[in-house]
This record gives C-alpha cells, structure tokens and sequence, in this order.
C-alpha cells in the first residue's frame, strides 16, 4: 500500500502537465481499494504467490502481463520503487528504469532489479552503497505523501474512531512478515501482542492495524476506518507501536512517537530515531511496554516531538516535488544531481 502513496501525488501532477501512466499493481493488501479510492486507473496483475516456487512462478506471469501492456502503451520511462517486473520489461523494450529504494535489507530484490536499471534514487540515510546507479536525495519516501505540502490532518477521523479531541490513543501494527526481507526475521510475539494491548489500555484507547488475522480476544481493537484515513489517524496518535518500519516512519514525518519493534534495522528508521529523536527503536520486545508507558505519562509529549518533527523538515526536501522535476528532466537530472547534489534543495 505504501507505494500508492509514494507515487499518487506525483502522478497527479504529472498527468495535469499533461503526461500519460499505465500503472500495473499487484493486489497484496489494499493496493486496489486505495488506487480507486485516489481515481488512479490501472491494471490489476493478481494477488502473487507465496513459497519460492510460488514466487517465480509469479515473476514470469507479471513479466509477460507487463510486457504485453508496454507493447500497446509504449512508455518512455519505467518507474517503480525496486521492482523486478519493470526493471526486467524496460530491460526487454530498450527503455531507462528509475527506481526508487529504502531497504537495505531487500537483498533478493537489489539482485533480481539492479542489472535492468539504469537509476537507484535512495533516501541520504540509506546504509547500502547501489554503486554508480544510485543518486541520494534528503527525504523519506514517506515525505512523498506526509511533507506538510501534500498532507494536512483532518480531525474528522476522531469522531471515526470515537475518541474525543484531547483523549490518549495508541495504534498497535502488526505485520505478516510474507515478504521475502522478511525471511528469519521477526518482532512480537504472540504472547507479548496480548500483554502489549492489555498494559497499553491501562493507560490510553488502544487501537490495533494488523496485516493478518487476529486472535479472536484481539478483534475488538481492530481499527475500523477508511484505509486512506490511517495518516490522520496517526498524525493524532498519541502514540504508535509496531513492526512495520513504513508506518513508523510515518509517525516520525507526522512528529506522532513512534516505538519500532523489528529485528531489522533500517537506515531512515536509525536516522529518525538517532539524529531526530522521533522514532524509539527496539531489536525485540524486551522494554518495549516500559518505554512506552514511560511515553504516554510523559507532560506535552506531542509538542515536544511536533519541535523534533520540524527539525527533521528542515533538513529534508519536498520529495514528490524532487520526483516531478527529476523525471521530466531526465536524463539531465541525473546528470545535475550527480555533479551537484544541493540542486536538490530547490525541492523544499
């Protein structure tokens, strides 16, 4: 879902300068849902498949699905955030791939994508050298969506979620860990779910997004709102915990703290947490209840991490203004950002 996001502004703009999309998703979670619900059209390729065997069973029916869409609409650009389908078709049709990525991690992905892309656009933050395809620029690829000039937080989610204006509420995250990063990783168990959600309602509404099923005792806190309300949701959390660095990060662009609980670390995840102070950062469980009580009985927290969160846009650009610019010039941009990278704070 959260590519949906990084590109939806970008393909507004873009589109009203008078560009062209044909955009293919693959319907994980609620990939469709949000595209109809931002009136972005585009081409369904399946729910994918789990297992290795399954995965490159997969890849081979997207190629071709994507390739035989490219062979009508004949695309000058492929444009994706590290994905194999577009790097191996634009390989295939002689065209230039852009990808963007923030996931070290994504090990099996920057080996099946690197070879057929010409661009790697990565956050500054990002811990892994991509060789000489990759251009760094000062954002987050949250800020695509949550930079205070794409995003302003209605307070009509509070009367969705039935809280009042000044009343504590937590969102909990749980993921599924079927991606393929995902692999020997993890980060609460199920036992520490159950103990997390009942000490947290001590103290603030608890409210819990998860990505699988939950335990039928833990579906009473299930959220219950509109998927693309989920940013205001956040953006008036009085906290948020979970294992998903995406909506962590989220919560550090929206200045929501944020406690990340995952056995992978992640360069925007340490960079928000080290230098901004707006994310807490945890390998396991142990001390994440603590911390997070410690939190919700801090005085002006919100205000507080409101200071940090405008600290951090100081350093960072407007990355959907970055993104419009970057490929309308391109290939010149490239060359620009590699001779001068500070062109890029005219984004801002």
């Amino acid at each position: 879902p959260a590519h949906v996001h990084y590109f939806r502004n970008f393909i507004k703009i873009m589109e009203n300068k008078g560009h062209k999309f044909l955009i293919t998703s693959r319907n994980k979670e609620i990939e469709h849902y949000l595209l109809n619900s931002y009136n972005i059209p585009f081409i369904g390729r399946g729910k994918g498949e789990k297992g290795v065997f399954g995965k490159i069973i997969y890849l081979l029916k997207a190629d071709y699905l994507i390739f035989k869409y490219a062979l009508k609409f004949k695309p000058d650009i492929f444009l994706s955030f590290g994905s194999t389908y577009a790097g191996h078709v634009a390989f295939l049709r002689k065209k230039q791939h852009i990808a963007f990525d923030d996931t070290e991690h994504a090990k099996y992905e920057h080996l099946m994508y690197k070879p057929f892309t010409n661009i790697i656009l990565t956050p500054s933050c990002f811990n892994k050298n991509m060789g000489k395809k990759q251009i760094r620029f000062d954002g987050y690829m949250e800020l695509c969506y949550l930079h205070p000039n794409r995003f302003t937080p209605d307070t009509s989610v509070l009367d969705l979620l039935g809280v009042k204006q000044d009343e504590k509420y937590v969102i909990i995250r749980f993921v599924s860990w079927n991606a393929s990063h995902d692999i020997g990783q993890s980060g609460l168990n199920t036992e520490k779910k159950h103990e997390i959600v009942e000490e947290l309602s001590k103290y603030a509404k608890v409210f819990i997004s998860s990505e699988g099923e939950l335990p039928e005792d833990l579906k009473k806190y299930q959220i219950k709102i509109p998927p693309e309300k989920m940013h205001d949701a956040l953006a008036f959390a009085t906290l948020f915990v979970g294992e998903g660095a995406t909506m962590a990060s989220e919560c550090a662009c929206l200045g929501t703290p944020a406690i990340y609980v995952n056995s992978l670390a992640v360069g925007y995840c340490t960079e928000e947490d080290i230098k901004y102070n707006l994310i807490f950062n945890f390998r396991n469980s142990e001390g994440v209840i603590e911390k997070a009580i410690e939190l919700l009985n801090t005085p002006n927290l919100k205000q507080e991490f409101q200071q940090r969160r405008q600290k951090m846009l100081s350093d960072k650009i407007d990355v959907t203004a970055f993104m419009v610019w970057f490929v309308e010039n391109y290939p010149e941009s490239a060359k620009i950002m590699k001779e001068n990278p500070e062109y890029q704070w005219r984004f801002r």
